[in-house]
């Protein structure tokens, strides 16, 4: 990827021996990291060089009349304006300058100072722009007009404020194994930034999960990324969310692909160990029926924030323990317990997050 902005945008801050040497770095530094626990091979998964964001959010500078993307800058000296951004991908790539001119020709630029946007690998999109100010009809009835302009939906937001013009969501089509998975995703909720990797990562954890059977106990499930194609895979799947509208967008996600193993129970990890070792009761629990399940086999992705040591504890119960983590910090804390009874056989690398530090892993255990 070529960047006018190198040395500049903070969104990039890894760049100067290109993609491959970028790359070469995060594993040399991990391939370290994680010495202790794993001495073979790491499975790299590439991204592609450039235009690999599907979500994307900039601030709006205003110059007098006119209106910028901003970004803050790589060594905290404000914002650099930016008419462009390799990183995100085509659609919204073309999108941007577009947007700016509609709205300063609509007149619906004052006091914003956000621009989200989410973008199906078809070029689906949702912008979601953001005030310091209420939103009345005028911009309601300029905004739609843009909307149909450029083909897209727009979120007008502001606090407690949220006008929908079109929808509020887009509808993502993975590849996963040669099969295609349908997936809703909601404005202004997580969803993976980077949809060719995320389609690696759920290919990898499919296959480190293939000789497991039996049943599948998932945490941290969101909008059920992984969730879905596991339970082409498992008999069934009990998984856990704490996040309201994530556990809805799960349940439609499942119905959108045709799936009818899974149960999905709206708890944090904390709350449910609690309620399965009967130290607490959860009505949401109740038509849970946990003794039906033959569950050898647990799989997390938790926060950054990794997981906490009961829930390590409980996910050291299960014969075999497949972890994703955004956080190879925290990883390494979490494996200092899961190595206590477990051995880690596979590891991955999955470049998500180029040209950053950022990286996410994945890791197959197995108990000894």
């Amino acid at each position: 990827m070529d960047c006018k902005y190198f040395g500049e945008c903070g969104a990039c801050r890894v760049y100067e021996d290109g993609y491959d040497g970028q790359l070469n770095e995060k594993l040399e530094l991990n391939r370290d990291r994680f010495l202790n626990f794993y001495e073979k091979k790491i499975s790299v998964f590439k991204s592609p060089d450039s235009h690999y964001r599907s979500r994307s959010e900039f601030k709006i500078w205003h110059k007098g009349d006119d209106v910028y993307y901003g970004m803050n800058h790589l060594e905290h000296k404000g914002v650099v304006l930016v008419d462009d951004c390799p990183q995100v991908n085509k659609f919204i790539h073309t999108l941007m300058p577009k947007l700016l001119v509609a709205i300063k020709e609509k007149e619906i630029g004052f006091k914003l100072f956000g621009a989200d946007f989410l973008s199906s690998s078809s070029g689906e999109i949702v912008v979601s722009l953001i005030y310091h100010r209420k939103l009345d009809e005028y911009w309601q009835v300029k905004a739609t007009e843009i909307a149909k302009e450029l083909g897209i939906y727009i979120i007008g937001r502001s606090r407690k404020q949220k006008l929908i013009v079109g929808q509020d969501y887009i509808t993502e089509h993975l590849n996963i194994e040669n099969e295609v998975f349908r997936f809703k995703y909601i404005e202004n909720s997580f969803t993976q930034p980077n949809s060719k990797v995320n389609e690696q990562m759920i290919s990898w954890s499919l296959k480190s999960l293939s000789d497991c059977g039996g049943d599948l106990l998932e945490l941290y499930c969101g909008a059920g990324n992984f969730t879905i194609p596991f339970a082409k895979k498992f008999s069934k799947v009990l998984a856990t969310e704490i996040s309201k509208p994530s556990i809805n967008a799960a349940k439609e996600n499942m119905i959108l692909n045709d799936v009818h193993n899974i149960e999905f129970v709206r708890m944090s990890v904390e709350e449910f160990v609690e309620a399965l070792d009967g130290k607490r009761g959860f009505r949401r629990m109740n038509e849970i029926d946990i003794n039906s399940y033959n569950i050898n086999t647990i799989f997390v992705d938790p926060p950054r924030s990794g997981m906490d040591e009961a829930s390590c504890r409980f996910a050291s119960r299960h014969d075999n323990i497949l972890y994703i983590s955004c956080n190879p910090e925290t990883l390494v804390r979490d494996l200092e317990i899961l190595g206590e009874t477990h051995d880690v056989i596979d590891m991955a690398l999955f470049d998500q997050f180029p040209y950053t530090h950022h990286v996410e892993m994945g890791v197959k255990l197995i108990k000894r």
